[in-house]
């Protein structure tokens, strides 16, 4: 009772992170009790602690009641197998992922070990799936931790991003799976792409442990997994308007908003872009294509920065991550922006892709029953992590009292005063023998500091992503005495720096942050480089009104401040209003680009309940392994049962449909078009028509039309079941070829959608709003063409022998898939990333498209059946 109005008033009132962890710490004592007991077990005892647990979760007991005796066995075994103990605020970190929260935890503090005590517990109730960054720290990790597991009984599993799919099977065969978010998300499109159910993974998502949570689910949230195929479309475009945008000047020909990265034209631009483009109005629907590409010109000449957003490098423009400073190789934007800017930078411009699937990470996360994550940085995004996931953060004490000092930030007039004096400290510091770690945001910036500290003689290292092949050296010795290091984000997340022998008496490292990122959490991670388990650290950051998040969104609060104080060249102003002007801008950027993450989540819950609907349709038909129709005559019949039951209720819906399209309900019967109904009747093979009786009754009509399909669904059955060799498995295949081209088709005008959808606001209308409607109004005609395209191909015409196999090597003709990231930047343009992860290891590939079917929608976006549009002189 007492617990009960406990969780009554918490629920009502919250609990402070303080009564979190003072309760997630009875758990500790409860672990430190069954010590000794477990201490003095053999490694076979313990491993039947395994089945003990196992037996009486069957028999109804609760996870929470074995979790004291599942963590001490952990305990003991992780003690033995890796000379690692968890401490009382590891298992405090353990409890709270095993009650689906976030732990967050301080660098060096052991998130690894702290994942493999819930990891165990659940995984004694069904599959355990560990997501990470890379595929580098799935394999450590999975190398380091596995032994833990394997003492137990459990078997681990690794995915890694070039495993064919008998390898990806054997992995999701074991209790527990390491791999990236990234992995496990492609492993389930890719499930519901393939013919035969014998070609999935079989992955379960019972249960997620997520590493840097915040990595993963905030920062990444904006890049959709797309599995995509190359589009026919030109690049002349590009090359066209990369050549014309120089011409356009800021301010004159068309307006900034660094905020929302969106560009205007004015007045005089559009008048500019229409004399150039011999065009009468550049807004007109038959121009909108060249206004996109002009945009998207502007917008990779004004926003993105070579060596800042991306580098030049072997003839291809490769991505520098923001959050981690590193390259992406084989990443690229998306809906024409790395086009525009393989163009800008005068380079072979490649094609587009279209998209075959895809989903964000949002959403595929929400489709396990639990989840759970770690990381150094969550609190500051608590509300979106509770909105969004339904996930709290505990924030868990360190083992060892933090001893690093933040200094309060360092303002300065300009850039180069403040980079003046960052070598004046880094000289300074490392005339003491300290090691230094400066922070910086972008490849130039760093350059610019190495050049500045190599002019002043200090011999010092640099980690960008034009150097990653040296991190784990330049790492290494980032902590040593007197050791210099210019690094980018790369330095912030999951890097481990050690101190050499005598610097913690000299205080420890030296963290400087060349600015304040747009995120609090990217500052902290690079703070985290300093103090680790205990040792002595400090930091400070060193910023100026010229810093991109002080000029964009510091706002004229800021310039007022530094002018009252009187500020010259070079000085510095240590002013505790600035810094908190400054939080408030980074929380402004921070509330922005959360509500741009709550727009894509949104946008793709739209997209999530038609896929599901798709999937689900799909399964009905997907293949069950080589031998299916070969067995005896009972399992044959029941497999045309199957068929059978479900092409009923299809042809049922596409009487409805051929009705409604002929003979609409709210149309009197005089006006109804029974010629053109009879003459779609007329094309059916397999039992011949005799004419509509003259009913005025629509019900009436419907049941006979319904009638004369399922008359000629029971003929072509009984002469599939005659035809040599033809088994349930040919039609199935037929049928779903018809479902993955109707649904890719689908996507194909989805996207196309969300390009122009955010025109509507111009006309005071809501975009989702509309973008949720029209998307609807698609998806329905998008399953009114595959019951009208599988009636045709199953109903309609006399069906010829033809073996599955034939048809998969039909569907798979054309170009590798790939698997790709897609960013979202901005509320109403769609203009960012796409990373190809790799090439297919599936021998899945793309239907090179032919010309539209009668009944597929019209590629001219009118949203009628070609037929009745582009097709109709045809």
């Amino acid at each position: 009772m007492l617990n009960s109005l406990k969780h009554a008033v918490d629920w009502v009132f919250g609990q402070t992170n303080g009564q979190k962890v003072s309760r997630l710490r009875n758990y500790a004592e409860e672990v430190n009790a069954l010590g000794e007991k477990y201490a003095s077990r053999s490694e076979e005892e313990l491993r039947e602690e395994t089945a003990r647990f196992r037996e009486r979760i069957e028999r109804g007991e609760e996870l929470e009641s074995i979790l004291p005796e599942a963590f001490a066995v952990v305990r003991e075994v992780a003690e033995r197998k890796t000379d690692m103990r968890p401490y009382d605020v590891q298992i405090i970190g353990a409890a709270a992922l095993h009650q689906r929260r976030i732990a967050e935890m301080q660098t060096g503090e052991g998130k690894t070990l702290v994942a493999t005590m819930p990891a165990y517990l659940n995984a004694l109730q069904g599959q355990v799936h560990i997501a990470t960054v890379n595929d580098y720290l799935a394999r450590r990790d999975r190398n380091w931790m596995g032994p833990i597991y394997e003492t137990l009984g459990l078997e681990v599993g690794l995915l890694q991003e070039d495993m064919e799919t008998e390898e990806r099977k054997r992995a999701y065969r074991a209790d527990i799976v390491y791999g990236t978010a990234a992995q496990f998300g492609f492993d389930y499109l890719r499930d519901n792409m393939v013919a035969s159910a014998q070609e999935r993974v079989g992955a379960e998502r019972h249960f997620a442990i997520v590493d840097e949570i915040d990595s993963i689910l905030i920062d990444e949230a904006r890049t959709p997994l797309i599995i995509s195929g190359s589009a026919e479309q030109s690049t002349k475009l590009y090359r066209k308007f990369a050549g014309i945008a120089p011409r356009f000047k800021e301010d004159k020909h068309f307006e900034v908003d660094e905020k929302n990265q969106q560009l205007t034209l004015t007045d005089e631009g559009a008048n500019k872009a229409e004399s150039f483009l011999h065009v009468d109005d550049i807004y007109a629907p038959e121009n909108l294509d060249s206004l996109h590409h002009l945009k998207l010109a502007l917008r990779a000449r004004t926003f993105f920065q070579k060596d800042e957003d991306y580098i030049v490098k072997d003839g291809r423009v490769v991505i520098v991550d923001e959050f981690t400073g590193r390259l992406m190789p084989d990443r690229r934007y998306s809906d024409g922006l790395h086009q525009a800017l393989e163009a800008k930078e005068g380079m072979l411009v490649r094609k587009e892709s279209q998209t075959f699937a895809q989903i964000t990470l949002q959403n595929f996360f929400l489709l396990y029953d639990g989840l759970s994550g770690m990381t150094g940085t969550a609190k500051t995004e608590e509300d979106e992590f509770e909105e969004i996931y339904g996930l709290d953060v505990v924030v868990v004490p360190t083992n060892e009292p933090l001893q690093r000092d933040n200094q309060p930030d360092k303002i300065f007039k300009t850039k180069e005063a403040k980079y003046q004096a960052i070598a004046d400290e880094v000289e300074r510091l490392h005339g003491e023998g300290r090691p230094v770690l400066v922070g910086t945001n972008a490849i130039e910036k760093s350059e610019r500091l190495s050049k500045i500290l190599k002019e002043r003689g200090l011999k010092h290292e640099v980690l960008n992503a034009k150097q990653h092949a040296r991190e784990a050296e330049i790492v290494k010795k980032a902590g040593q005495r007197g050791a210099i290091t210019i690094a980018t984000n790369m330095a912030g997340r999951g890097t481990d720096i050690k101190l050499g022998q005598g610097v913690a008496e000299l205080g420890g490292l030296h963290v400087i942050g060349a600015q304040r990122h747009e995120s609090r959490r990217i500052d902290n991670q690079l703070l985290g480089r300093a103090g680790r388990q205990g040792d002595p650290g400090s930091s400070q950051f060193y910023l100026s009104m010229e810093d991109d998040l002080i000029r964009i969104f510091g706002g004229d609060r800021i310039g007022s401040l530094m002018e009252k104080a009187g500020m010259e060249e070079g000085q510095a102003i240590e002013n505790n209003l600035l810094t908190n002007a400054i939080r408030r801008a980074q929380q402004k950027v921070e509330g922005i680009n959360f509500e741009r993450r709550k727009q894509v989540l949104k946008y793709d819950e739209v997209m999530a309940s038609q896929r599901k609907a798709i999937y689900r349709l799909r399964d009905h038909f997907l293949l069950e392994g080589e031998e299916e129709g070969i067995g005896d005559e009972d399992q044959l019949a029941r497999k045309w049962e199957e068929i059978d039951r479900y092409l009923k209720e299809i042809i049922e819906r596409y009487a409805e449909d051929l009705l409604e399209e002929y003979c609409p309900q709210d149309l009197r019967s005089s006006q109804w078009s029974l010629e053109g109904l009879g003459e779609e009747l007329k094309k059916f093979e397999n039992a011949s028509f005799s004419g509509l009786q003259e009913e005025e009754k629509r019900e009436h009509l419907g049941n006979e039309v319904e009638e004369f399909v399922l008359r000629n669904w029971e003929r072509q059955k009984e002469r599939l079941k005659e035809l040599d060799g033809f088994r349930p498995q040919d039609m199935k295949a037929l049928i779903m070829k018809m479902i993955d081209k109707s649904w890719r088709r689908h996507l194909f005008l989805i996207d196309d959608l969300k390009e122009g959808i955010g025109w509507t606001s111009y006309g005071g209308q809501d975009p989702l709003v509309e973008f949720k409607r029209e998307s609807f109004d698609l998806f329905q005609d998008t399953l009114a063409m595959i019951r009208e395209n599988i009636v045709e191909l199953a109903v309609q015409r006399r069906v010829r022998r033809r073996s599955a196999q034939a048809v998969e090597r039909e569907r798979l003709r054309g170009s590798q898939l790939s698997y790709s990231h897609e960013n979202v930047n901005s509320l109403r343009e769609r203009a960012g990333e796409e990373s190809t992860e790799g090439k297919a290891n599936n021998p899945q590939q793309r239907i090179v498209e032919e010309e539209p079917g009668r009944n597929d929608p019209c590629p001219c976006g009118s949203g009628k059946k070609y037929k009745y549009c582009c097709g109709s002189n045809k």
